[in-house]
């Protein structure tokens, strides 16, 4: 029973995804493959965690893509495409004092940095508009996703 409720699950979960877009994705992309989260995010000007805020169906660990599959990059009011890539040595001062933004900002539209702001990793794709632009957090699925997002095809 539960394998029959996992394939027609699985078998809906595409048709779903296209019918949520529909109402308020601005800007869409197709994985290839090779493609993972921060990839696609430094490619697209998406923040890693709006990637995974509007795609609901990407696991923690961005390892479940599927060549051809279709994600959404920005929603309707919530797309934030001033982004960063993380370097190595960076901090979120360093950041905020390289856009002219306030942490407050920088937190508000990256959730998903804990509040010393250590878990910043290199190739993180990260918001750095002077604007709340970050999507609804969904915080049962996002709360302990931090960091390490590099999962590929």
């Amino acid at each position: 029973m539960f394998a029959r409720s996992v394939v027609a699950a699985l078998v809906a979960a595409p048709f779903l995804a296209r019918t949520a877009f529909a109402a308020g994705c601005t800007r869409q992309y197709t994985v290839k493959e090779g493609d993972w989260c921060d990839t696609i995010s430094a490619a697209h000007n998406v923040s890693t965690y709006q990637l995974a805020a509007v795609n609901p169906d990407i696991d923690d660990l961005c390892n479940n893509l599927q060549v051809n599959q279709v994600l959404c990059l920005g929603t309707e009011g919530e797309d934030c495409t001033t982004t960063h890539i993380v370097q190595t040595g960076e901090s979120c001062e360093a950041i905020t004092g390289t856009y002219g933004i306030n942490s407050t900002m920088l937190n508000h539209n990256n959730p998903q940095l804990d509040a010393e702001c250590d878990n910043l990793y290199v190739g993180e794709v990260i918001c750095v508009a002077n604007a709340a632009l970050a999507p609804s957090l969904q915080a049962h699925r996002y709360s302990h996703l931090r960091g390490d997002f590099r999962g590929s095809l």
